[in-house]
């Protein structure tokens, strides 16, 4: 069995070792070197040709986030970002990064254990089937309306690894005349609501963190909280608004994109578009089957612009998805079926 060749990049020696000693217990995967900034890791990539590199942010001689913006057009290379909580992970996305996992504290071993099983070995065997996306932002927004008013719909998307950028890609085709728009992308508590601000600074619609009780309304993106809690759709006079509450994990995800589908088919029926992104497992794709089993029109993104093929095939083997398309062309179809609703 081929194990996962890892480079581990990190200023501080002391969590460089605990990565070492802990990604080592798994047969799976192989520590091949370390670094404690970009030169060395440099090196460490010519000499090893790790199939991974986990990478911090904040590095001494040159930041992470350069790094990768140096790295990525000469040596395209599996990344996954460990980051304190702050925006700049995104920016590492946005430079070629496959994922991104919330740096623990080191002195609490208990929460390193926990971080390094339940967290970042996942993270990285994920990422060691990873497309490395060739989707760069800068692609010019595409202009789409609506021909009439649509009253009382809804635009559903889910992702996972992978889905930030994606999300960004079809979000900024977005106009203001948009029906409202309910999201679950798979990302760490606290990340949610930086992500949605990001968005809502650089796209022309409003994007904000989902809160119990927000409407749903045109023009307007709700991204679920990251946490222990799922996000629905809820029918209310006058249209819709979502809830927000605490429940088990749902195929290993609190919020599910599941959830979300299920409840969008239920209280939407065909009144909705369903869109499913890039992800690794299958969440979302029975919720999105649900949906179009209710007269929903539903979207999943093809495997060539996929960074992982997963949550969008096991839809499409469902039969859940009714148009497969590019990542680029998705907000048009979307434009598309909206305008024969």
């Amino acid at each position: 069995m081929h194990r996962i060749r890892v480079l581990v990049v990190d200023d501080s020696l002391v969590f460089r070792e605990l990565l070492v000693q802990n990604l080592n217990k798994d047969p799976a995967i192989e520590v091949v070197a370390t670094a404690k900034d970009p030169f060395e890791a440099r090196d460490a990539i010519i000499a090893h040709n790790p199939d991974v590199m986990t990478l911090d942010v904040e590095l001494p001689r040159m930041s992470g986030i350069e790094f990768l913006r140096r790295l990525m057009p000469q040596y395209p290379l599996r990344v996954v970002v460990i980051s304190a909580l702050s925006d700049k992970v995104f920016d590492a996305l946005n430079a070629g990064a496959v994922e991104f996992v919330a740096k623990p504290v080191i002195s609490d071993r208990k929460q390193m254990a926990d971080f390094i099983r339940n967290e970042l070995l996942a993270k990285i065997k994920i990422a060691s089937t990873a497309r490395i996306s060739s989707i760069k932002r800068g692609v010019p927004v595409r202009e789409h309306h609506l021909k009439v008013e649509n009253k009382n719909l809804v635009v559903a998307i889910g992702a996972s690894t992978g889905g930030t950028e994606a999300i960004f890609s079809v979000v900024k085709d977005f106009g203001p005349d948009i029906p409202g728009v309910v999201i679950v992308q798979h990302m760490p508590p606290g990340f949610t609501e930086m992500y949605a601000t990001r968005l809502d600074n650089q796209c022309r619609v409003r994007v904000k963190e989902a809160r119990t009780g927000d409407r749903v309304l045109p023009g307007q993106v709700l991204i679920a909280p990251g946490g222990d809690s799922h996000m629905r759709l809820v029918r209310v006079s006058g249209g819709y608004q979502v809830e927000i509450r605490p429940g088990p994990k749902v195929n290993g995800h609190c919020p599910s994109v599941d959830v979300l589908f299920d409840s969008v088919a239920k209280m939407a029926g065909k009144k909705a578009v369903g869109i499913i992104l890039t992800g690794m497992g299958g969440d979302g794709a029975k919720g999105l089957l649900a949906m179009r089993q209710a007269g929903a029109e539903t979207i999943g993104q093809d495997e060539s612009t996929c960074v992982v093929y997963g949550m969008p095939k096991v839809a499409y083997d469902l039969g859940a998805v009714k148009y497969q398309e590019k990542l680029q062309g998705i907000a048009g179809r979307m434009y598309a079926v909206l305008n024969k609703m």
